[in-house]
């Protein structure tokens, strides 16, 4: 590859990371909580992604009501967590617990532990829609 084409392969992986980013950064604020984005991948059914994200949860720290288009599945991986979803009573997930957030369904989750929490949130979701939604 000639020096010239290490410039122009360089400057368009920078382009590329750079929109991520961008892209990431335009999701609505759900509270304190630091979402890491681990995967996004299209899936075999037309219309259809995978997402994946770890989300850590300070104490006391809420993630406000929300949605997303498609289906949620939640693993636990320290910690305890408090599930709201609409239409059903709280849930308190612990470390290794996992939960299925249908689609649409509005949730709000706190940290009731002591100390951090995190999960590993795998969304299978509609294609180009914007992850979460806040609630009203």
């Amino acid at each position: 590859m000639t020096k010239r084409g290490i410039v122009v392969a360089a400057a368009l992986i920078a382009a590329i990371s750079l929109a991520s980013l961008s892209a990431r950064s335009e999701e609505p604020r759900l509270g304190d909580i630091k979402r890491t984005h681990l995967m996004k991948e299209a899936l075999s059914a037309p219309g259809r992604e995978v997402i994946q994200v770890r989300v850590d949860f300070p104490p006391g720290v809420v993630a406000v009501r929300h949605s997303h288009p498609g289906e949620e599945l939640v693993y636990l991986i320290e910690g305890e967590l408090e599930y709201r979803l609409d239409g059903r009573p709280p849930v308190i997930l612990k470390a290794g617990d996992v939960l299925l957030i249908p689609h649409g369904v509005h949730h709000a989750v706190k940290n009731v532990g002591s100390g951090n929490a995190a999960e590993l949130a795998t969304y299978i979701v509609e294609t180009g829609k914007p992850l979460l939604t806040l609630g009203r």
